[in-house]
């Protein structure tokens, strides 16, 4: 194709790219000080954004009527990110809010009366543990929950999203990592569901949707994720997975959630979460990936960047998932209190310097891409990737808790996250102490 005749596809990117530059050439061309100002992390103004979408949203959002469980996550999730809290009764208001949203027979649907969804399900569970307390983790019925999960099995070893509902490799995490979390992980929820995950891995190394269909970051993370907690990570071409998913991050320093599509700031944690998985995998075909990657890392770490503090070389190891024999509910308080294997696989305060230049709106709040508009959605996400960056140098869950990579003012240092679940970690522990101790009946 003559570029004098671009596709609509080029003429996108080359638009994004263009934005993309004129923001990095302003921030070169500034003196320090304001250099300074356009990287710190508006935290004041993202507390604002966050805490007037949970106490009201405007009638736009009608159209997400069906999705309020997400929108609590999105919201909760940020602000916990950010290592604030809400009060008391917009807490109680909260946890009331999803009781209602849950389902009789099991699972949390959009909204009150709404039928159950296994999206909202994992939305709904993962704001419960974000606010934390006895109030919002007693409130989870995971006896229904676990029935409500057993319905959405499909024979093949996928979970259908509702009932009579699509399956795709979406179902599959939202619903392991639900039953992960609350302890109710078991050999009957897991059956065949490695062989799905297996089915969806493409040519390209990426993951799919369902078989036969493009690699996606979303599904990516998702279905690599799933694999983990049902500790068969070994079975994917890991070495394949991890090409696919390093040249995802494009000149304009953020990733792209499929080969040649535009940069989108959501995917700083769909991808960039891929490798903080990676990392603390145990060390399966360890030498292959560090080959295969090598030389690629090393060219896209030529790219210019500032603002990076000391880093530490990286120590070999291997990480720790549950040995056989162990519940699989442990897989997840395994896999982050074990030792990374490798270092970060990707551009990490390049992804940051992208999300705060290019994603960052200075009035609160995150978007796609410049020339978009901010949403909780790309908030909670391109927050949620920044902390992967910023942690992903530490070697193990109970080392020091400074990172040795954060891109502008130490100030902007998020709360660090468990990975697997996008939880942050102290509601993590929470809930894992909470839920250890009981089972279902």
């Amino acid at each position: 194709m003559s570029s004098s005749n671009p596709t609509v596809t080029q003429h996108e990117q080359w638009m994004v790219e263009s934005k993309v530059s004129e923001i990095y050439q302003l921030f070169t061309s500034l003196p320090h000080h304001a250099q300074a100002l356009m990287l710190e992390l508006q935290r004041d103004q993202h507390m604002e954004y966050l805490t007037k979408g949970l106490n009201q949203l405007g009638p736009s959002f009608g159209v997400l009527d069906a999705n309020r469980p997400w929108l609590c996550y999105w919201i909760l999730h940020s602000i916990a990110l950010l290592g604030e809290c809400i009060d008391c009764e917009r807490e109680d208001d909260a946890v009331d809010f999803l009781s209602r949203c849950q389902d009789q027979d099991g699972g949390y649907g959009g909204g009150p009366g709404q039928l159950p969804h296994l999206a909202t399900t994992y939305a709904a569970v993962n704001s419960l543990i974000t606010l934390g307390g006895e109030k919002a983790l007693s409130s989870i019925n995971r006896d229904k929950l676990r029935g409500f999960l057993l319905r959405m099995k499909d024979p093949s070893g996928g979970f259908r999203m509702h009932n009579a509902g699509e399956m795709d490799v979406r179902a599959c995490y939202t619903a392991i990592s639900v039953a992960s979390v609350l302890n109710i992980l078991d050999t009957e929820l897991v059956k065949n569901v490695g062989d799905y995950i297996l089915s969806c891995q493409t040519y390209e190394g990426g993951i799919a949707g369902e078989p036969c269909s493009e690699a996606h970051g979303g599904y990516t993370f998702c279905g690599l994720a799933t694999m983990i907690l049902i500790n068969e990570a070994d079975r994917l071409d890991l070495p394949s997975l991890v090409d696919w998913v390093v040249f995802r991050q494009g000149v304009e320093c953020g990733f792209q959630g499929r080969a040649n599509k535009l940069v989108d700031g959501c995917y700083s944690f769909w991808q960039g979460g891929v490798f903080a998985l990676i990392q603390r995998l145990p060390s399966i075909a360890g030498e292959h990936l560090n080959l295969k990657v090598g030389k690629g890392k090393q060219e896209r770490e030529s790219a210019q960047s500032v603002g990076i503090s000391n880093t530490s070389e990286q120590e070999s190891g291997s990480g720790t998932l549950s040995p056989s024999g162990r519940k699989l509910s442990d897989i997840g308080i395994s896999f982050i209190k074990g030792r990374t294997a490798l270092g970060p696989l990707f551009h990490s305060v390049a992804l940051q310097q992208y999300i705060l230049l290019c994603s960052q709106v200075q009035e609160g709040g995150f978007k796609d891409k410049p020339g978009k508009y901010r949403d909780y959605y790309h908030t909670c996400y391109c927050l949620s990737g920044l902390s992967v960056c910023q942690h992903c140098w530490s070697k193990d869950a109970d080392s020091s808790p400074f990172p040795k990579a954060v891109f502008g003012p130490y100030s902007n240092l998020l709360e660090p996250i468990h990975p697997l679940y996008n939880l942050v970690l102290d509601r993590y522990y929470e809930a894992h102490d909470y839920f250890s101790g009981s089972e279902t009946s």
